[in-house]
């Protein structure tokens, strides 16, 4: 499969070669009008003639055009794909080395260290992509997201990719997926990507954005409307004239947050600012494509959504959402202030931070660099630390030509690697910050606890680029730069200008530093070395079929307390070293996970001996006694990253059922690929009845049928048991996945098959 460094114009063509005719299918089987992300999902089935499409119900199978795999979660993606046999990948793949720069010094010193630390992972990386026909983005290419919608992103195509914020995508009208490293590999494999079919909810834009307001607020606000569940199993689909009168890369914001309502993905209907945005790419022919077919590339008249929520942007006030929470939305100002004085919130800020896969565009920054300019004119500086995450390489190369760069430098700003460092917890601190309560604001994405530097005493807030440049002018959470003044050193009180951006560079983009690398056209020559005793890589042995029997006596290692993110059951941080080596990374095994029975965190009683250790140690403590286990999350049970590790972990240590509450859409899916049991309870308060010595019985599993409730027990210390069901949501296929181990033990024997035949 011949990989470049963009999105050809022969598959746009055939991708639009077929939109109109299936639409029209569509809107037959159906019998009514279709939202943009029914036509795009129809456009894309594997039997758009016979697939069943009820939302929220059928499974459907799908063939995504492209996969896209950051370097934390391709390295276990693509050990993996080469158990399955195949001499390539058989859709354009390709590698993003984004994750594992640790953000310390500065750009510069940063990367150089991050690629001799991580050497033995880039090779890794780069010699298995040659082989496998994948396209490989070097360390300080910038971060996945970016580089996705200024290369492969196209109005009405489909992506997944092994990244929770791939959704950015939907910025440039793409349904883009983000997943688990094994529905890459069913992609990569030939296989379709499967998943129920989706809802779709409505927002509808109306008014124009304007002052302090900017794109990043219409998410903030989405997210507090619908919380951190509210999107779980649906589109979220933005239209109406307000939509409109967002640029593509500020579209792609908001896309970007979906991720945190746990939105399948979001998408923005085709428009004159995508097609103005395709073009400063270098994708005319694309945008000249699009404008064909433009008619469905937006919703049809009168569809039909499964939830309306309507935003007039002229009433959007700037907001600032957290901490420890996305959804968690405070008014600019006196609002949050109110909110920190109640909490005990340090109102000081320690650190301020801009860019990274969601706020890093041309017009963040121009934006943001206004603020500094007129800030810089009037004599003041910043009163914190100041970092800049560029985007990519060509928004790093273009900002610094324009004094973008220069403008930010000049009030204190310091600029980091193209990558996504203090976002994902990459971000090496003082401890005399860290270890106390401290605030940072940030134009992130994702402000869980231990999220940005692995201390649960961060408070992390998020807003967008130019409020935090306006609130690290002030040093502090409560400032309201469209009414609140500063003072410069003469003592003159200035009231700051709104920021002005520019949507695209005058003099277009400059593409900086040539970091891509094509695959050969034979990679079969290549060897990929994993060496048995590295730290770092580990080459996978399948996972065992189930035994055909049902689980009994099965111990209760965690009962999770409150929110249980996939950074509570599988940290990332440091534990971004192991991330090809699953035994080594089982070391972080729940062990930020609040132990409901205790208080504690990371630590729970051992059954075998009665021992109070950590999780991480009580599960290979099982795993090596030769003891299946079990696991309890609250709500909405693995939010948040897309990581496949959280799954892989558990199934590794002899885990094979999780209960929770509910459970995040793509975490699900990991459970299922990895051949585990995700049940929820169908009454939520059977959760309060386990207790830390009892047993869980799961039964019947000879039977398991999609649809079916699957009979449960918990087992009392004293041998009386207490029987509830669990729901499951198992299509057919899944439940093969089951009873072969994992979903990977399914496409290895069809290749096998196919290659045999």
């Amino acid at each position: 499969m011949a990989v470049s460094a963009g999105t050809p114009i022969e598959l746009v063509e055939q991708v639009y070669s077929t939109l109109t005719e299936r639409a029209a299918l569509g809107r037959k089987r159906l019998g009514r009008p279709l939202s943009l992300a029914e036509k795009i999902l129809i456009n894309h089935l594997a039997d758009p003639e016979n697939q069943e499409m009820e939302r929220g119900a059928s499974y459907a199978d799908f063939h995504p055009d492209r996969v896209a795999m950051q370097d934390a979660t391709a390295q276990m993606a693509l050990l993996q794909f080469m158990t399955a046999g195949l001499p390539e990948t058989a859709v354009p793949s390709t590698v993003h080395c984004d994750h594992l720069i640790l953000a310390k010094q500065g750009a510069k010193i940063d990367l150089g260290v991050a690629i001799d630390d991580n050497r033995e992972v880039y090779d890794f990386l780069r010699s298995v992509s040659a082989k496998y026909g994948i396209g490989f983005w070097a360390p300080g290419s910038g971060i996945i997201h970016q580089v996705v919608l200024e290369h492969y992103a196209f109005p009405g195509g489909m992506i997944i990719g092994t990244d929770s914020h791939t959704p950015n995508g939907g910025g440039l009208g793409t349904v883009a997926i983000g997943v688990g490293g094994a529905d890459a590999v069913d992609v990569m494999t030939g296989f379709p990507f499967n998943v129920r079919w989706p809802k779709v909810i409505g927002v509808r834009l109306t008014g124009t954005l304007s002052g302090w307001s900017s794109p990043k607020d219409v998410i903030l606000e989405v997210a507090r409307i619908l919380t951190v569940e509210g999107g779980t199993g649906a589109i979220v689909e933005y239209f109406g004239p307000g939509a409109d009168s967002i640029s593509a890369t500020g579209k792609a914001t908001i896309c970007n947050m979906g991720a945190e309502i746990g939105a399948t993905c979001s998408v923005f209907g085709y428009d004159a600012n995508m097609s103005a945005y395709l073009k400063a790419t270098g994708r005319e022919a694309i945008a000249d494509a699009a404008d064909k077919v433009v008619d469905d590339l937006r919703a049809d008249e009168g569809a039909l959504y499964d939830r309306l929520v309507e935003i007039n942007l002229d009433d959007l006030k700037p907001l600032i959402n957290g901490p420890h929470s996305p959804d968690r939305a405070n008014r600019v100002g006196a609002q949050v202030k109110g909110e920190a004085i109640a909490n005990g919130w340090p109102l000081d800020i320690s650190s301020a931070l801009i860019g990274s896969c969601t706020n890093s565009s041309y017009e963040d920054i121009t934006r943001a660099a206004s603020v500094a300019r007129q800030a810089a004119a009037k004599g003041l500086k910043v009163k914190v630390e100041l970092l800049v995450s560029p985007g990519s390489e060509q928004i790093r190369a273009t900002i610094e030509r324009d004094g973008l760069l220069a403008d930010l430098e000049a009030i204190g700003a310091t600029v980091l690697a193209n990558a996504c460092g203090p976002c994902i917890g990459q971000w090496e601190r003082a401890k005399e910050i860290t270890d106390h309560a401290n605030t940072i604001v940030n134009s992130f994405n994702r402000n869980f606890p231990k999220r940005n530097d692995g201390s649960a005493n961060t408070l992390s807030f998020v807003t967008s680029p130019d409020t935090v440049i306006a609130m690290a002018l002030a040093g502090r959470l409560d400032f309201d730069p469209s009414v609140d003044t500063l003072t410069n050193d003469e003592g003159i009180e200035i009231l700051l200008d709104p920021p002005v951006g520019e949507v695209l560079p005058a003099n277009g983009y400059d593409p900086g530093v040539d970091t891509f690398v094509a695959p050969p056209a034979d990679g079969s020559g290549i060897d990929v070395v994993v060496s048995p005793t590295s730290s770092r890589l580990q080459l996978l042995q399948p996972f065992p079929a189930w035994d055909g029997n049902d689980y009994l006596g099965l111990p209760v290692l965690m009962k999770a307390q409150g929110k249980c993110t996939t950074d509570h059951i599988s940290a990332a941080g440091k534990w971004l070293t192991y991330r090809g080596h699953l035994e080594n990374i089982s070391g972080n095994l729940f062990i930020g996970v609040v132990n409901a029975f205790t208080g504690e965190v990371g630590q729970g009683k051992d059954t075998v001996d009665g021992e109070t250790r950590s999780f991480p140690d009580i599960a290979k403590h099982y795993s090596q006694q030769g003891i299946q286990w079990t696991a309890i999350g609250d709500r909405n049970y693995g939010e948040g990253s897309s990581r496949e590790h959280a799954a892989m972990e558990p199934r590794f240590r002899g885990g094979v059922a999780i209960f929770a509450r509910s459970f995040a859409r793509i975490h699900e899916t990991n459970l299922k690929k990895q051949g585990m049991i995700p049940l929820t309870f169908t009454d939520p308060a059977t959760y309060d009845l386990i207790e830390q010595d009892d047993r869980i019985n799961v039964l019947g599993l000879a039977h398991l049928t999609p649809g079916v409730n699957v009979r449960c027990q918990i087992v009392k210390p004293d041998g009386t048991t207490l029987d509830f069901e669990g729901l499951q949501t198992f299509s057919p296929e899944q439940i093969e996945w089951f009873k072969a181990g994992s979903a990977l033990n399914i496409v290895r024997a069809k290749v096998a098959a196919e290659q045999a035949g």
